[in-house]
């Protein structure tokens, strides 16, 4: 019997208190024990990109990055928005995989904690395009944490109908994966 299927999480903030990393941690929360939600704790301890390191000097922190995205079966990923663009921090992860293998044709589901950052996401979007992932884009949601304290935020993600909308989407996700693997399938 196969294992769970494994999504790997990127948040574009590394703040402690993220409302971004909220999302995902409750997006890992709501997921059905067949579903396994794993969020990246690697992107802070990634070096400034730098294309000199990527043949004989490859860090260890970019590798183990690497294996969890190749052992991933979709990518999650959630920003905020930084003087209208991607944080530096997640800029620089994408950069560190852009000609690497593990991340062309990987599903990707895009979230956002915010009523607004539409030119991040338009950004994020043209970079991730760029590296040939499959963007499933009816899978996009949006929750508005932005200026919530703790407690609002807790409640709004508990909320029945915020609830919902993560498993509808997370389900939505999960079929555009199981299509995708059907169809790599077809291919061989």
């Amino acid at each position: 019997m196969p294992g769970p299927l494994v999504l790997y999480a990127l948040c574009g903030s590394l703040r402690k208190v993220s409302t971004n990393r909220a999302l995902l941690e409750a997006l890992r929360d709501i997921a059905p024990p067949d579903i396994s939600v794993e969020i990246c704790d690697l992107i802070g301890d990634l070096p400034i990109f730098n294309p000199d390191r990527e043949v004989d000097d490859m860090p260890a922190s970019v590798l183990a990055l690497a294996a969890k995205i190749r052992a991933a079966d979709g990518l999650v990923i959630s920003s905020p928005e930084y003087a209208h663009g991607i944080p530096g921090g997640l800029k620089n992860t994408l950069d560190w995989l852009v000609s690497r293998d593990e991340i062309p044709h990987k599903p990707v589901m895009l979230v956002h904690a915010s009523h607004r950052g539409d030119d991040a996401l338009e950004a994020l979007t043209e970079v991730l395009k760029t590296m040939s992932v499959r963007l499933v884009e009816d899978t996009f949601f949006r929750i508005n944490l932005l200026g919530k304290t703790p407690e609002q935020r807790q409640s709004i993600l508990a909320d029945s109908e915020t609830r919902a909308i993560l498993m509808e989407n997370l389900q939505r996700f999960v079929q555009a994966i199981a299509r995708s693997g059907a169809e790599h399938t077809d291919r061989s």
